[in-house]
């Protein structure tokens, strides 16, 4: 019997490429917070970002799937895809709680993005209706946040980035120790991020 998991932690991102930090993140809060399932949804267009520097879609959503198809606590999501560009939280947040209403949504990010949360469209009904777990990042202090139900998320601390890998790969530096396995083969195998 398969198990449904009704409280889903939802972390979105480039994944451009998707790295040990984002895994070691997520695995972290799915052991100590009361989320059961991670999903990572990967962003065709972040509204703060150019897209000219992405990957194709279907590109980092197969790398995200190859990440995390062997563990059943995370899932990977292309739920963006079909929804109007640039993707805005709050649109796949509504969509995901018509398709799901027995499911209770969080979201996940990075203390960076809390700091600067209020430029999201919709911020402040997203941070009344929605749990927002909040990992560290360096050089980002939360303990000042008014926002309710932000939930400090109390996991290390990664230094890791998908710019810095891409930069590596750039200039030809062997970074598979920062990949998961699966997601560096393809990369290599595709020649992806080496001009």
């Amino acid at each position: 019997m398969k198990t449904v998991f009704t409280k889903i932690g939802l972390f979105f991102g480039s994944f451009n490429p998707i790295h040990i930090g984002h895994l070691a993140i997520a695995n972290y809060i799915v052991e100590y917070s009361d989320l059961q399932q991670i999903w990572f949804i990967v962003s065709p267009q972040n509204p703060f970002k150019e897209k000219k520097s992405l990957l194709a879609d279907n590109h980092r959503y197969y790398m995200v799937n190859l990440a995390v198809e062997d563990d059943y606590r995370f899932k990977a999501s292309n739920i963006e895809f079909d929804l109007p560009q640039p993707s805005y939280t709050i649109n796949t947040l509504t969509y995901l709680k018509e398709k799901y209403p027995d499911r209770e949504f969080s979201l996940i990010m990075g203390a960076d993005n809390l700091k600067h949360f209020h430029k999201w469209k919709n911020y402040e009904y997203i941070s009344k209706n929605y749990k927002m777990y909040v990992y560290p990042r360096p050089g980002y202090d939360i303990s000042d946040t008014d926002y309710p139900n932000v939930v400090r998320v109390d996991a290390p601390v990664m230094q890791i980035s998908a710019s810095f890998i891409r930069q590596a790969i750039k200039e030809g530096k062997d970074v598979r120790y920062f990949l998961h396995p699966k997601v560096w083969n393809f990369i290599d195998e595709m020649n992806f991020y080496k001009k």
